[in-house]
């Protein structure tokens, strides 16, 4: 949600804002609406104190026995006049907020202006990619061939888009998440939260999911939903609350089944595990002050990098454009982890900034100088389990269809130096 009074003060910078993001001018209708819905408060409140004082004249002629029925029935035509005028409020507020709830972010200053992802820009990167004296394989032959990664069972079970994982490729999907939560917060500074992975309406409308994005999701009837990252219920751990700047900054992190329709998707990574319906991640989520959050970006950044480093593994950092970025975020870095098989680098983590956007959804503020303002908010994948799971299958395997397994997590498997 954004700021009304940033929008009236700054029409053009706000349009020319939502042209970055490849979204119509609006504010013209936005200060329009906002204009009828003011001029009908003010009016209303001028009835009301015009209704107040009829009352108090009418309450004294009764006391000294007056005749008031004049006054009664003007009090009569001014409740007509303020149900009607309620009425208005009501509907103006709703049309401005209808449309509103469907506006992005306003992109940071400092965001690459373009239209899509080709128009990212490269951060840094980390390390060298791997070299093999043959063609390496993709995960999914990797996993196939090792009779450790079944699509048609899962398929059988519940269509496409899903996988199923065996014996020691299950284990090292669940020690990879171990490893991650023991790193965030061990080393990171995240506190670890277990939440629900049912979620209702009002906890995705804070976070910006609804109502635009419903296609996107799994209902599970009776206003519930099946989140679609640990994002969701991390960040409104802090909805409705006024939050003591002292206490700040909160980092979480959680563990989670994600679950996602993937609509937008037809056609794209069909074969493997890179884009399913159900997967799991290690999230983490910050909650600060405004004058925090942009050093704060950099830190939960560092935190997500730093599982790639200690698994050794190539990537790059990209700067996301205004046409790429996520819908809640005013800045968005994403690390894209190098595969050989697809020969390809591959997101593996988006760390966004999304300012006071899902605060203002969510009402959290922070009491800061006997005001209180509105908090700033962070997310990130810390990692997405199954990509790295890729990442170690194609970055760690051999020539004769073997994995190694990183160093980091062989205490898992009893300092074991392959799957098989």
């Amino acid at each position: 949600m954004l700021d009304i009074d940033f929008i009236r003060k700054n029409p053009s910078e706000f349009d020319n804002a939502l042209k970055s993001r490849n979204v119509e001018s609006i504010s013209k209708r936005i200060i329009k609406i906002d204009e009828e819905k003011r001029n009908t408060q003010t009016i209303l409140q001028n009835i009301l104190a015009e209704k107040n004082l009829l009352s108090k004249k009418i309450g004294i002629g009764k006391s000294k026995k007056e005749n008031v029925d004049s006054e009664i029935k003007k009090v009569e035509k001014l409740n007509n006049e303020i149900s009607s005028l309620k009425e208005l409020e009501k509907i103006k507020i709703d049309e401005l907020t209808a449309i509103l709830n469907r506006i992005p972010n306003i992109p940071a200053k400092d965001v690459p202006i373009g239209d899509n992802e080709n128009d990212n820009i490269e951060y840094k990167k980390y390390g060298n990619k791997p070299k093999f004296n043959f063609i390496p394989k993709k995960h999914f032959e990797l996993g196939e061939n090792l009779n450790l990664m079944n699509f048609e069972l899962s398929s059988k079970l519940s269509g496409s888009r899903f996988v199923v994982l065996k014996g020691i490729m299950s284990k090292l999907e669940r020690a990879i998440a171990t490893f991650m939560l023991d790193k965030h917060t061990l080393e990171n500074g995240y506190t670890e939260i277990s939440v629900p992975f049912l979620v209702k309406d009002s906890s995705l409308y804070g976070t910006g999911q609804l109502p635009k994005f419903a296609e996107d999701l799994f209902t599970a009837g009776e206003n519930h939903w099946l989140i679609p990252t640990a994002e969701v219920p991390l960040t409104n751990l802090v909805r409705e609350q006024i939050l003591l700047e002292n206490e700040l900054p909160s980092r979480f992190t959680a563990y989670t089944p994600c679950f996602r329709s993937e609509a937008g998707a037809a056609g794209k990574d069909t074969r493997g595990m890179l884009r399913q319906h159900q997967f799991t991640k290690v999230e983490l989520v910050s909650v600060t002050t405004p004058d925090q959050s942009e050093k704060e970006l950099e830190r939960m950044l560092n935190s997500a990098e730093s599982i790639l480093r200690d698994l050794e593994i190539h990537y790059r950092i990209v700067t996301l454009c205004t046409g790429d970025m996520g819908f809640a975020a005013k800045k968005t870095y994403d690390i894209e982890v190098w595969l050989p098989g697809e020969n390809a680098y591959r997101e593996i983590s988006s760390c966004s900034n999304c300012g006071d956007f899902q605060s203002r959804r969510m009402n959290t503020k922070i009491k800061k100088d006997n005001k209180n303002i509105y908090a700033h908010t962070l997310n990130g994948s810390g990692l997405a389990v199954g990509r790295t799971l890729i990442a170690i299958l194609e970055n760690y395997q051999t020539q004769d269809g073997n994995v190694l397994i990183p160093e980091c997590l062989q205490k898992y498997f009893d300092n074991k130096k392959t799957l098989i």
